[in-house]
């Protein structure tokens, strides 16, 4: 009886997933679905029922599950995840994360394990009292910790009798001195916990109702598998998980050098080929403002993508990106946009998903009382019956985001297409009547504001792509240059990239042909190209299970 593997990739628009037979690696079956953020059960259930229905094997002719996802990549790239106290243990020059807290305390070692200073374990303890009511869990880095890692021990024993939160230390992910780094390691192990975890009870929950036993392996960002019960305790190494199944899926379709290019719902990756295989990064992979020690392929990524927020402003200039919402022309029944869509705080229409917002609390906050009695509303709304304004309303609802408790939609380069008839995945009609009231704004009809918006999505990953070329062989970036070259009043500079592009991702084949001429390259979309990173997932589960 022939065995075999599945793969899933769950983005941060759809869930993808092939079945391919282990002895000859061929694709015997495909599914994507949108993936259901609420319950991530039900669009991975969804996709692996669709897999083995198209394939009609039994559930336990399937030898392993091999999961990716850009759930921890969007969440870094759009601030989300778990709110982090990092705690910074001996005297270090200070640094900023994109964290809830990041607390100095006295303590430390040397650089051959002898305690520097003694754990001020007095001030942890108040700390960590006064910071238990806001964060959701800590991270842990102590100088020297791969030397001596007592302090960072001590301290997670401290905070776990006052405050039973996951702690993540740093000497348990990397063996490498930079304080600055090994604490962002620490730090986004931290913030991604909670993450993974939601993640593969999603997945456990639909292998049960499937009848699905086979042992489950999740994605690392350098392209090897780690068993999912060890998954989300060292949550920060699949970071890089989407992109490392991009770009082994690209190296299965050279032999050469390439630059493959994944354009999803949220982010754009980019990952480098040399000589036919993925090249990993020497010193750790760098997500957003986060700079690690975790081992990954080459990659960047960065939040555009067929589902990135379109912001028209005052002055009437556009914001692409980086936070993505649920596009209009893929909502469903909600009010029409006539009633709500603007400018700025208009741009987007919160929705609330009551099943996740607890009774009791439903009239005990304004936003959700609001929102519970008057139904969906945007930010300006909310500002004008609740008082609640600026950061702090920010903050509010990307906090109950997080919580699963809302969900946004505004215009996107997914309603530009369906308005422009390059797809027809959902309400063609709201998507055009959104694009003529933003257009009028520029004065632009509604096919005038879509190009502008698919312009922009062109220029954004065009820029993206340079950029990651320019530091990848001389190790700076130029993103400010690089975003204002074509309006800058004296320079004008074009370029070129000498190596092809592969194209992967359900939005790739609308953008990356405009990108690949503006660069005098050539692009290809491998067959099953929609669903690459899921291929990309099963291969290299089926190369760990051959090593094995």
């Amino acid at each position: 009886m022939s065995t075999y593997i599945i793969g899933i990739d769950t983005g941060g628009t759809f869930t993808d997933g092939v079945l391919l037979e282990k002895e000859t690696g061929k694709i015997i079956a495909s599914a994507k679905q949108p993936t259901t953020h609420q319950q991530l059960a039900l669009g991975t259930g969804e996709t692996l029922g669709a897999l083995l229905r198209q394939s009609n094997i039994l559930p336990d002719q399937v030898e392993s599950l091999v999961v990716s996802s850009t759930l921890a990549t969007n969440s870094v790239v759009e601030n989300k995840g778990a709110r982090v106290a990092l705690l910074v243990i001996g005297y270090v020059k200070h640094f900023k994360l994109p964290v809830k807290a990041v607390i100095y305390i006295k303590g430390g070692h040397t650089i051959t394990g002898a305690e520097e200073e003694p754990l001020d374990l007095e001030y942890l303890l108040e700390i960590v009292q006064g910071l238990r009511n806001e964060v959701d869990a800590y991270g842990v880095c102590s100088a020297m910790s791969i030397k001596n890692p007592t302090h960072e021990l001590v301290a997670e024993k401290a905070i776990s009798m006052i405050d039973p939160k996951p702690v993540f230390c740093s000497h348990r992910t990397s063996d490498i001195a930079g304080m600055r780094e090994r604490a962002a390691t620490a730090g986004l192990h931290a913030k991604l916990m909670p993450v993974m975890q939601n993640y593969l009870d999603g997945v456990s929950e639909a292998m049960e109702q499937l009848e699905l036993n086979c042992p489950v392996f999740v994605v690392s960002g350098n392209g090897s598998t780690i068993d999912s019960t060890k998954a989300t305790h060292f949550a920060g190494s699949t970071v890089a998980s989407g992109p490392a199944c991009t770009a082994h899926f690209g190296a299965m379709h050279t032999e050469g050098d390439a630059l493959v290019i994944d354009v999803g719902g949220t982010t754009t990756d980019i990952a480098m080929i040399k000589n036919g295989a993925p090249t990993l990064s020497s010193e750790g992979c760098q997500i957003g403002g986060w700079k690690t020690h975790v081992e990954a392929v080459d990659m960047m990524t960065h939040g555009i993508g067929g589902d990135s927020h379109a912001i028209v402003d005052a002055k009437g200039n556009v914001q692409l990106g980086p936070k993505r919402v649920v596009p209009i022309s893929m909502a469903g029944d909600l009010p029409g946009v006539e009633c709500w869509l603007g400018q700025e705080d208009r741009s987007k229409l919160i929705i609330s998903r009551l099943e996740k917002i607890p009774a009791d609390l439903r009239q005990a906050d304004n936003i959700t009382a609001f929102l519970t009695q008057n139904g969906p509303a945007t930010p300006w709304q909310l500002r004008e019956h609740t008082g609640i304004a600026g950061i702090t309303l920010e903050k509010k609802l990307e906090r109950m985001a997080n919580l699963q408790q809302i969900y946004e939609c505004g215009f996107t380069p997914t309603d530009a297409l369906h308005v422009l008839g390059k797809i027809h995945l959902g309400d063609s009609s709201a998507a055009e009547r959104a694009a003529r009231i933003l257009g009028q704004y520029l004065s632009l009809d509604a096919e005038g504001f879509s190009e502008l918006i698919i312009a922009r999505a062109v220029d954004t990953i065009e820029t993206l792509i340079l950029d990651y070329v320019i530091e990848h062989y001389w190790g700076k970036s130029l993103t400010s240059f690089l975003s204002q070259r074509y309006e800058h009043p004296v320079v004008g500079v074009n370029f070129s990239i000498k190596i092809p592009m592969i194209g992967i991702g359900a939005a790739a084949r609308y953008l990356l042909p405009a990108v690949a001429e503006r660069l005098g390259t050539e692009v290809t979309f491998p067959d099953n190209c929609e669903v690459g990173n899921a291929i990309g997932a099963a291969t290299i589960g089926m190369r760990s299970s051959v090593k094995k």
